[in-house]
């Protein structure tokens, strides 16, 4: 039996639906906040729904009972997830879970983004934990940029603090082969995988990319992260969000969500989306 948690985010979907090309639905199951909602997308599959909550520890001995490997996607929820994320690694020791494995950040052990510090406190959990694990330090998405390019196309201006940063990013489909190769092949426990994509690139060259595929001028424009945060906050995002976002284009600019370990490549057994694919597409759908 293999156990998703967070099947109902766009990650764990990709994971299942991947899954289900290498195992029979009948040996996975899914852990998540609201079964009600799995049911509407995985309840045809034959998958077990399974009530896991992370903010509810008396759920979690149920969602992994007979689990042989979990895979455990880091919670949304900033500021609660060291937490939320040490309920399901004492439930899967309590389980006798032969593998976990945890969806971290890229360069975790060493990198300065705020988003970073709860990834490394689960990083120890896990090492303490005994429990046999594996680490996916997940880089950025692509989607992260595909998704949100309607201010860009409306006023000609992608912003950002990234400087000439490389951002080394793979498209989540990627990320979430990487995380079934570990779950369907042996010889995983015990290993650290930073994952990324093989074209990093900056948001110059993003916007360039993004011109050529409009057919109309985009220009990166710089500024400092004070001064990002406060059009994203003018945007509507909550201003910890804002935060956030900001100090990750701080962290690009230093080279933290670059990495050339070609990691994610060799385990998923294929290059890696590009920019220019990921954008194309966007803009199709």
């Amino acid at each position: 039996m293999i156990v998703i948690t967070g099947a109902t985010g766009k990650l764990g979907h990709h994971v299942v639906t991947q899954l289900l090309n290498h195992v029979p639905a009948a040996e996975l199951a899914v852990a998540v906040r609201n079964p009600s909602k799995a049911h509407a997308t995985y309840g045809a599959l034959g998958i077990e729904i399974r009530q896991g909550d992370y903010a509810e520890p008396q759920s979690w001995p149920a969602a992994l009972a007979g689990a042989h490997k979990v895979l455990l996607i880091s919670s949304s929820e900033v500021g609660q997830r060291a937490t939320q994320h040490q309920t399901v690694i004492d439930a899967a020791k309590a389980a006798g879970v032969q593998l976990l494995a945890y969806t971290s950040i890229l360069h975790a052990d060493r990198s300065g983004l705020a988003l970073a510090a709860e990834h490394q406190q689960t990083e120890a959990a896990l090492r303490a934990s005994g429990v046999p694990s594996v680490v996916l330090r997940n880089g950025w998405y692509l989607e992260n940029y595909s998704e949100n390019l309607q201010a860009a196309l409306t006023h000609g201006a992608w912003l950002g603090s990234a400087g000439h940063g490389r951002i080394a990013a793979a498209a989540r489909a990627d990320f979430a082969a990487a995380a079934v190769a570990v779950l369907t092949t042996a010889g995983h426990a015990g290993k650290v995988y930073d994952l990324a994509g093989d074209q990093a690139f900056t948001l110059s060259e993003l916007a360039t990319t993004l011109s050529k595929l409009v057919g109309k001028s985009i220009v990166y424009q710089d500024m400092p992260a004070s001064a990002l945060q406060e059009v994203l906050v003018g945007a509507g995002l909550p201003a910890a969000f804002a935060h956030i976002l900001a100090d990750a284009d701080v962290g690009i600019s230093r080279g933290e969500l670059d990495d050339t370990s070609g990691d994610l490549r060799r385990l998923i057994g294929r290059p890696t989306t590009t920019l220019a694919t990921a954008l194309a597409a966007a803009l199709k759908a």
